[in-house]
């Protein structure tokens, strides 16, 4: 567990250096930096959501509905640069200080993901590191999968073959397989018969 706080935290500093350069699109098919500046403030307020359920028993889903998501960050990714980077700081900021409230119990309290899985609280820190250190790139300021942590990339390559179920075996170095599977643009992954691996669909 530390050691995903430790993503959680390489992450966001990432990100906070790459929301300097707010203006521009992102590497999002129809998304601006604005967008993924909003989205990953939404995230750690929705992540607060689930934190806020395994202490207190409180069922909170993490979106009132995937419409409402989307239509929120919609709604924010216009607003002014410098509120924007606020906003990312402050977010944060309240979701590690709510991880920090937690029990050994209460990290064991079953919650739901907003695409309907239950799982432990446990995996809260995971999946804000997935957020944080993909979306880094995401920004297209010129951060790649080759400048996040390799154990992350491991971890997250595991953790979307497990989702996607039928990725056949490839051989690729690491942070482009961690593209590939992420559905991010990639160079250089082979299936194991040679050929150039298909394209997948963006996952997260």
């Amino acid at each position: 567990m530390d050691r995903v706080h430790e993503w959680i935290d390489e992450g966001t500093e990432l990100c906070r250096g790459a929301l300097a350069e707010l203006d521009g699109e992102s590497l999002l098919p129809g998304w601006m930096r604005g967008h993924v500046a909003a989205h990953l403030s939404l995230n750690a307020a929705a992540l607060g959501n689930l934190v806020h359920w395994a202490r207190t028993g409180e069922e909170r889903p993490m979106y009132p509905s995937r419409e409402a998501r989307n239509a929120d960050i919609e709604a924010a990714a216009g607003r002014p640069a410098d509120e924007l980077r606020t906003w990312f700081d402050s977010s944060a900021r309240v979701l590690s200080e709510a991880f920090g409230e937690l029990t050994d119990e209460q990290w064991q309290a079953r919650i739901r993901t907003a695409q309907g899985a239950v799982v432990p609280a446990t995996r809260i820190p995971w999946m804000r590191s997935r957020e944080v250190l993909i979306h880094a790139v995401d920004l297209g300021t010129g951060i790649t999968f080759a400048d996040l942590p390799a154990d992350f990339l491991d971890a997250l390559c595991t953790d979307i073959r497990q989702q996607r179920g039928d990725v056949p075996d490839l051989t690729a170095p690491l942070p482009e397989l961690a593209a590939y599977l992420a559905g991010r643009p990639y160079t250089d992954v082979l299936t194991a018969d040679g050929a150039p691996a298909a394209p997948l669909p963006p996952w997260l």
